[in-house]
């Protein structure tokens, strides 16, 4: 018998703390206190005297104290209380670029790394992930949605008891049982300590003496031990004085309090401190300042060059002037799996914001951010058929904050109604290859339900990609009626304005609705329809190839076994051709399940990793959850019903994100009833029962890297795989009947499944 490895814990999401903390001791033993009484707990305070730091440290030194190891359940001693209340990690929600209310749900959801295929509420989504974990979500950003925050809030707490939430706001979200606690500024010595540590930084001969302790001191006080002020101070240490700093910050105080030095309040210090520097910045500095607060979220240096620059702005002196900025504080730089980033601190945003008004060239600001993510949108659909999926996943992921703001830009003009139109139906590949049905459906039924018919026939193509890309997300989501109707109108108005590509795209997603309705015979007349239509029209991309797996599936399942595998060989071909991946898991699903009838199980698992680790990657439910259930039945052929019925119960809470109804097809059902079937037989009723119950504890990653690395090999093989019982006759002929061309000795329960 295996020994039973220790599971770990779920870690979250928290960033990496990339400039140290400095100071805060003692609040930080008074929030860790607070959140021990409490399950709420927020930090106020005004801007800039750093609450995020503050909280993202706590909730740091939280996740590092749940770390380790879970005790195996035969040792002896009290269970860590840390462990115990954070055993489900410690999460991350940045909110402070959302502004519309509909996606504040949806941000939660994909901080948690929620993937739902349904449409179920994203609230109801949320609850239910919750209702049984135990962790600590962290809230950064709320004030412009503050009552919907304290809503949803209110409502999570409510049905999720092992829930704690440790927000960051300038007000509380004033809930029963919240304890909001007031950050006051760093004390002397601490804001002293900052500004050297900071200073050091950016120049490392810059040191603490005693002829500058007291100018830095003064300093220090003037800008009212403000974090974000001290930073702001720290960049222009790197070019003036001490001495010089404080004469102009003085200067710039006297001008704003009429001369007055009484004790400023701190949202005057602050303001005090960023107009400084803006006064400070060159003009090319303050105008890409302004320019740059149009921008939500991160950004990259290409996108800051076509929005920002102009005839008074030249494009080969952004990088430069970028560089100042980071100098100065005023922008951050970050690593992350779409490369190099930068973002802007809200508080420095808002007063670049207030500038471009001033200016008044706000608008026009953000029409040519809205070009440029609408470019981007346009990109990324071509390069999606390529060896940089992956990487296009993840650029779009990250830029999904400037990506909503550019649609509701569209949205903004009834007339310009049709960009929107096409960028929500150009995102059709995120929308629906990583696992974002709910937000593209949001997105692509506002820009169609907004359609007033102003923007002129010229545009219906625009309007047909919606449609098209409506109907695909809804079959996805389950929702055939919405789907029909979209697709409907789609092919019609495909065919009034004569476009055969989008009348092709219509008829292929029609298809799929009969796919996975079980009407084999009407899905292989459509499918194959379209084929044609697309050949037709020279289109070949990943939805090309997608339908030509479905209409092997619809082969296979009426008996066309060969000429099921003749048309995924091909796409297997033209996938690794071409580096596509997201549609190549869906080809070897379906040769892993003539492998398996082969009786080739290795080859089988083989082609069942691939599918599970792309699918994992895209975060496609419903891929990953119908290879991981055949994964099952070709465990129980090589002799390990333990594993199996693991597997088969991780499976079964995936289902609940899986917007098609394929569970209870009867084609589709097939491998999970036969994999029940049989290792139930081997483990008996109560065993099955109990290891399954242990699959659905799994995480994801969990299920994924259990699924990837595979059982150890079995000392007994298994027998042959029956055909499953008290199904439908449609599910009496499965794609492939796997054992029914070869028999598989028979073969003993094994000991007590992985944990």
């Amino acid at each position: 018998m295996r020994q039973r490895p220790i599971p770990r814990r779920t870690p979250g999401n928290l960033p990496s703390d990339l400039s140290g903390f400095v100071g805060r001791g003692g609040e930080l033993s008074e929030l860790g206190r607070l959140l021990d009484a409490s399950r709420l707990v927020t930090v106020t305070g005004a801007g800039g005297v750093g609450k995020t730091r503050l909280v993202l440290t706590a909730a740091r030194a939280a996740a590092d104290a749940a770390a380790g190891p879970v005790r195996p359940p035969d040792a002896g001693g009290p269970a860590d209380p840390a462990q115990e209340r954070y055993f489900d990690g410690v999460w991350l929600a940045e909110l402070a670029s959302v502004r519309d209310p509909a996606l504040l749900e949806l941000t939660l959801a994909e901080a948690l790394g929620l993937t739902d295929h349904t449409t179920r509420p994203p609230r109801t989504v949320l609850a239910e992930h919750l209702a049984e974990r135990r962790l600590l979500l962290v809230l950064d950003g709320f004030e412009q949605l503050v009552d919907e925050t304290a809503d949803l809030v209110r409502d999570l707490l409510r049905r999720s008891p092992g829930l704690r939430v440790l927000a960051a706001g300038r007000r509380p979200l004033t809930l029963d049982g919240e304890l909001s606690w007031p950050l006051a500024p760093l004390d002397p010595e601490e804001a002293l300590a900052l500004l050297i540590e900071r200073t050091s930084a950016a120049d490392p001969s810059f040191a603490l003496t005693e002829a500058n302790r007291a100018v830095l001191a003064e300093l220090c006080a003037r800008l009212d031990g403000l974090p974000l002020a001290l930073e702001l101070a720290a960049g222009r240490l790197r070019t003036l004085s001490p001495e010089q700093v404080l004469s102009r910050l003085e200067d710039r105080f006297a001008l704003l309090t009429g001369g007055s030095r009484g004790a400023l309040p701190r949202h005057r210090a602050l303001r005090t401190a960023i107009g400084w520097s803006h006064e400070l910045c060159t003009a090319g500095e303050r105008l890409l300042w302004a320019r740059l607060s149009v921008f939500a979220g991160q950004f990259d240096l290409d996108a800051a060059e076509y929005v920002c620059a102009g005839p008074d702005l030249p494009v080969d002196s952004v990088l430069d002037l970028v560089g100042e900025l980071l100098g100065q504080s005023l922008l951050v730089r970050e690593e992350t799996a779409a490369g190099v980033r930068y973002r802007m601190l809200e508080s420095v945003r808002i007063y670049g914001a207030g500038w471009l008004e001033s200016l008044g060239d706000a608008r026009r600001l953000r029409r040519r951010h809205r070009d440029w993510y609408m470019g981007l949108a346009t990109w990324c659909e071509l390069d999606w058929f390529s060896p940089r999926q992956e990487e296009v996943a993840a650029l779009v992921e990250a830029e999904l904050p400037n990506l909503r703001l550019a649609l509701e830009c569209c949205l903004d003009e009834p007339e310009e109604i049709h960009l929107g139109q096409y960028l929500a139906g150009t995102l059709w590949f995120f929308w629906a290859g990583c696992g974002r049905l709910t937000e593209g459906r949001h997105w692509l039924d506002r820009t169609l339900e907004g359609d007033l018919g102003l923007a002129g026939p010229e545009y219906e193509s625009s309007r047909l990609k919606a449609l098209w890309v409506l109907g695909y997300v809804a079959a996805l989501q389950g929702d055939s009626v919405a789907s029909m109707s979209a697709l409907y109108e789609c092919r019609d108005g495909a065919a009034r304005s004569e476009n055969p590509v989008a009348g092709a795209y219509a008829v292929h997603r029609m298809g799929c609705l009969a796919l996975i309705s079980d009407d084999m015979t009407r899905a292989g007349e459509l499918l194959g329809s379209a084929l044609e239509r697309y050949r037709e029209a020279g289109e070949l991309n990943s939805n090309v190839l997608m339908c030509q797996v479905e209409l092997a599936m619809a082969l296979a399942f009426q008996g066309d076994l060969a000429g099921a595998l003749s048309l995924c060989r091909e796409v297997r071909d033209i996938c690794e051709e071409r580096g596509e991946r997201w549609t190549k898991a869906y080809a070897l699903y379906v040769l892993a399940y003539a492998a398996l009838d082969a009786g080739g199980t290795a080859e089988a698992r083989r082609l069942l990793a691939e599918c599970v680790a792309i699918n994992h990657t895209f975060r496609d439910l419903v891929g990953l959850v119908l290879a991981v259930e055949l994964l099952a039945l070709v465990t129980v052929a090589e002799g390990h019903p333990a594993e199996a019925a693991v597997l088969q119960g991780a499976a079964e809470p995936l289902w609940d994100g899986v917007g098609m109804r394929l569970f209870g097809s009867g084609y589709f059902n097939a491998p999970r009833l036969m994999c029940q079937e049989r290792a139930g037989e081997l483990l008996g009723a109560e065993r099955y029962a109990s290891c399954a119950r242990h699959g659905r504890t799994l995480s994801l990653d969990a299920l994924v890297e259990r699924a990837l690395r595979g059982p150890e090999p079995a000392p007994v093989p298994a027998g042959p795989l029956p055909r499953p019982r008290g199904t439908t006759e449609r599910a009496e002929r499965p794609m492939v009947h796997p054992g029914a061309k070869s028999r598989k000795p028979a073969g003993s329960p094994e000991g007590e499944p992985a944990g």
